[in-house]
């Protein structure tokens, strides 16, 4: 079909379906775990023209196949005794931080919530921050290896916090960035929370929760 001068549409459409048994997993764009989908085109022209292709990434989200579970909020207490991985524990500084997430199983198109308040804390504190971390694991000759990467981190707080004052947790999943969390034969991606206290001597204190993402 040859095609006039200027530009022509040309509307199409095609089912999307698996090959065989494997499945169509989500658009999820990581460090060693990537799924993409591209639509390629290309318009064939006469002996003496070169053929022109074009190539573009289309986003794939399946449909909503969990229902989400009765809601449990995960309430924590952050103090130098439940901190893990400290080599000098007696010279950690004395603080206590409680509060709550309303949920650790999240639906990947509402935000991530919860609140947290500094009770106490012998040293002032800097700030504190939400980091968003991806756990990629892939399958290799010698095994699995498993990596953490930060995807996003938010301040939620500045300075030296009142104390006794509630702060609300509130993050939004990033696009692409994220999926629902994914266990396959060869790899799984898993996601996980750190709440973030930095101190003025930028002493760094750390709680991990980690969340399952779904599509609700």
């Amino acid at each position: 079909m040859f095609t006039p001068n200027g530009k022509t549409e040309l509307p199409f459409e095609i089912p999307l379906k698996p090959k065989g048994n494997k499945p169509l997993y989500e658009t999820y764009h990581g460090v060693f775990v990537n799924i993409q989908y591209y639509l390629r085109s290309e318009m064939k022209r006469s002996i003496l023209n070169k053929d022109l292709q074009s190539q573009a990434e289309f986003i794939v989200e399946n449909k909503v196949t969990s229902k989400k579970g009765e809601v449990k909020s995960v309430e924590f207490s952050i103090t130098p005794e439940s901190l893990e991985n400290v080599k000098e524990r007696a010279k950690v500084p004395k603080f206590l931080v409680k509060g709550s997430l309303d949920s650790a199983q999240c639906c990947i198109t509402k935000p991530f919530t919860g609140e947290l308040e500094v009770v106490h804390s012998d040293k002032p504190i800097k700030s504190i921050e939400l980091q968003l971390v991806r756990i990629e694991t892939c399958g290799c000759a010698e095994g699995y290896s498993k990596d953490a990467t930060e995807i996003q981190n938010i301040q939620i707080a500045e300075g030296d916090v009142c104390r006794g004052v509630r702060i609300p947790i509130y993050m939004i999943f990033p696009r692409l960035f994220t999926c629902p969390t994914l266990a396959t034969a060869n790899f799984k991606i898993e996601f996980e929370v750190n709440v973030v206290i930095v101190l003025q001597d930028d002493h760094l204190i750390t709680e991990n929760f980690p969340i399952k993402v779904i599509r609700c």
